[in-house]
């Protein structure tokens, strides 16, 4: 009958080995910091446009304190908003915004305002929640859509030139490629449509650069999440 040798002091590998294991994220856990680094980077997005309407127009009513419970009419689904002639500044035939007054100022102020602002409360419900692709993929297709509708502003404010087009279109591919990782064939767990919608966030950060929206390492005003009402909250889920 064969001996077992006693482990010694220093034999600790199977420890070891289960210690890491249960270190090592979930891959639940994996694709919610993934979905929660697009949303952080498009919340940034469109708080920057915001600041850039915001300096360009100041005392435009539109900034951080006001009401933003309702109003933004984005089509969280599908990342359609608004385009850029509603409301205020209509745009010419050809398609690009039209001269701006005062109120039309305020409401483009005011709607980029709004779309920072959602993407904020996106954040929020992503840091409360626990690890779950369909929902956490779907908070940041509401945070890129809210994006594309601050860019639709930012263009409107910026006038016809090729970058402010560009850096708009650039945001609703964006957001367009947010909802489809989100959609009901993916889950926020296809590995080709995240990446894609990675992709098109980098390419619409790129592009608001470009534009002046943005500047690398830029310090922007923090903006709070408004009235949080558990309604409005599980919404950003959906």
């Amino acid at each position: 009958m064969s001996e077992r040798t006693p482990a010694g002091p220093g034999d600790d590998t199977g420890t070891a080995k289960s210690s890491a294991e249960a270190a090592r994220p979930s891959p639940e856990a994996d694709l919610k910091a993934r979905h929660a680094a697009r949303a952080r980077s498009a919340a940034r997005r469109a708080a920057a446009i915001s600041h850039h309407i915001g300096q360009a127009a100041p005392g435009d009513g539109g900034g951080p304190g006001t009401d933003t419970e309702t109003g933004s009419g984005t089509d969280t689904e599908t990342g359609s908003g608004p385009g850029p002639g509603t409301g205020g500044n209509r745009p010419e035939p050809g398609g690009a915004p039209g001269p701006a007054d005062d109120g039309s100022r305020q409401n483009t102020a005011w709607q980029a305002a709004h779309a920072a602002r959602v993407c904020v409360q996106a954040l929020a419900v992503l840091a409360e929640s626990a690890p779950d692709p369909a929902a956490d993929s779907r908070c940041a297709r509401n945070a890129a859509a809210s994006a594309a509708q601050a860019a639709r502003m930012g263009q409107r404010h910026d006038g016809d030139g090729a970058p402010a087009e560009a850096a708009c279109r650039a945001a609703v591919r964006a957001s367009q490629a947010a909802a489809a990782a989100a959609g009901r064939s993916a889950l926020g767990r296809d590995e080709a449509l995240n990446t894609a919608a990675d992709t098109a966030e980098a390419d619409a950060v790129t592009a608001a650069e470009q534009a002046g929206w943005l500047r690398p390492g830029q310090v922007l005003p923090e903006l709070s999440t408004g009235l949080r009402s558990p309604e409005l909250m599980s919404m950003m889920h959906f």
